[in-house]
């Protein structure tokens, strides 16, 4: 079977590497699924889920946004934060976005709305993620 490489990088460093017969991801164009031989593609990536098959094992990840660069079977990821469905802290996920909700509503001018709107529909897609 075909595979493509995929390669995660955080500001930490590496994620994660592996090799897998298919990544779905989404874009700010919408879902796309990327197989072997696929034409080159950069794009950026919303805030969303990201799936791939690793090991006969389907894999689930919350990613906040990034850029997506495929060329020569190689995928390669750039994003602030990706979390595997499985290490998803539920608690620390509602309380983030919690504390998202209460900035949104303290009407507080000193509150930057962007940054917290991104906030929340992290914790949100977290949340989502966790309870599939």
């Amino acid at each position: 079977m075909s595979t493509l490489h995929v390669r995660i990088v955080t500001p930490r460093g590496i994620y994660k590497e592996f090799d897998t017969p298919i990544l779905n991801i989404q874009t700010t164009e919408g879902d796309q699924g990327i197989l072997p031989e696929h034409m080159p593609l950069v794009t950026m990536l919303k805030v969303g889920k990201m799936t791939s098959d690793e090991d006969g094992k389907r894999e689930i990840y919350a990613v906040a946004s990034g850029l997506f660069y495929f060329r020569d079977n190689t995928a390669e990821i750039l994003t602030d934060a990706i979390e595997n469905k499985e290490d998803i802290d539920l608690a620390r996920a509602e309380a983030a976005r919690e504390r998202a909700e209460k900035r949104l509503s303290s009407n507080d001018p000193n509150i930057d709305l962007r940054r917290a709107q991104t906030a929340l529909q992290k914790a949100v897609n977290r949340i989502s993620i966790k309870s599939q």
